[in-house]
């Protein structure tokens, strides 16, 4: 009897087994392609960035001095000021060249005296010559008298031309619109002829000034873009165009030094003087031929080294191992491994096995 109800139980747990059999499976659902991002491979220019920190200066600048040596009396301007053309910066006690301006002036007004005679002398000479009263004698040595003083007021007058320019160069006025970025002496210092005084950076133009490491990618930056962002003021964004790249490494650097022209339609906009020295961090962007990019999420990796999920037609992915050129800010440029043309799996790539079926989308 007892081994009748083992029999029967364990038909009954066959049978119980073999219809939950179907609707487990039934419970299963069939593998949907996951949705993740296609990425079509492309043959397309390739742009090498190099990080550069320099200092931003003038394009041009200008050496003030006093043509004639003497004491200085007052200067107006300090390092950093701002200045117009005309504006006076500096000047020499003038007591010497002001007398000496007194006495051209004196000479003038002698030597205009003197023709005034001259010329009255040499008109009656020549109206007794005209007469009948006067000798031609008299009336040439009138007209040499005439031209003695014509002569006489000429150089006078030049004398006090000479006087009045020594006065003038007792006071520097500033050449044109810019900004100090110098000074050199104080007053009451006795300076000599041509020595510099003021140095002023001109507002006509600005420039990136870069000490780089020598490197064979120097060569292509003459003419590229520059990007540049002031250290200070990380909101400020420039942008310049390599202008000059020195031929020989600076011995005293060690580096070669790059010039970029800031665009000069922001000199009024935003670029202002108070950034004149400031240290700045450029991005030259170099064109480093064309190549095979491709997003930093679509690289993955297998024991033998770095692939991609290459997708085929029918939206079923492989994996391709792939070799790398060099990476860049958010991308990495290939080798060999993946062609034009090609669809590889982007965003997503970490949800892949060996043949997943895919659809166009974006991944997680």
């Amino acid at each position: 009897m007892r081994a009748r109800r083992v029999h029967i139980r364990r038909a009954a747990l066959a049978l119980l087994s073999a219809a939950a059999v179907p609707a487990a499976a039934a419970a299963q659902p069939a593998q949907q392609p996951v949705a993740v991002e296609f990425v079509e491979v492309r043959q397309q220019p390739l742009v090498l960035d190099l990080r550069l920190v320099g200092t931003i200066a003038a394009s041009d600048s200008i050496d003030l001095s006093f043509p004639a040596g003497g004491r200085i009396t007052e200067i107006t301007v300090r390092a950093g000021d701002r200045v117009q053309a005309g504006d006076p910066l500096a000047r020499t006690d003038g007591v010497q060249q002001q007398q000496a301006l007194n006495q051209a002036l004196a000479a003038v007004a002698s030597a205009e005296a003197t023709l005034q005679q001259a010329d009255q002398a040499a008109i009656r000479a020549a109206e007794m010559l005209r007469r009948g009263v006067g000798t031609r004698a008299e009336s040439d040595m009138a007209n040499q008298a005439l031209s003695a003083a014509q002569g006489q007021l000429a150089a006078a007058r030049t004398g006090a031309d000479q006087a009045q320019r020594a006065v003038e160069d007792t006071v520097i006025h500033a050449p044109q619109a810019a900004v100090v970025t110098a000074r050199m002496a104080e007053p009451g210092q006795v300076v000599g002829a041509a020595q510099p005084i003021l140095t002023l950076a001109a507002l006509t133009g600005f420039e990136a000034v870069f000490n780089v490491p020598d490197s064979p990618h120097l060569d292509q930056a003459h003419g590229a873009l520059v990007s540049l962002v002031p250290l200070d003021r990380p909101e400020t964004r420039l942008s310049a165009t390599v202008t000059e790249i020195a031929p020989l490494v600076d011995p005293a650097t060690a580096a070669v030094t790059v010039r970029a022209e800031i665009n000069p339609r922001l000199i009024d906009s935003v670029l202002e003087a108070g950034l004149l020295g400031a240290a700045v961090e450029g991005v030259v962007h170099l064109k480093a031929g064309t190549g095979i990019d491709i997003p930093w999420t679509a690289l993955t990796a297998t024991g033998d080294g770095p692939a991609v999920w290459r997708i085929d037609e029918d939206g079923v992915v492989a994996i391709t191992p792939v070799e790398i050129e060099r990476f860049a800010n958010g991308r990495v440029v290939l080798k060999s491994g993946v062609a034009p043309g090609d669809t590889v799996v982007g965003e997503g790539s970490q949800l892949m096995f060996p043949g997943r079926q895919v659809r166009p989308g974006k991944g997680r």
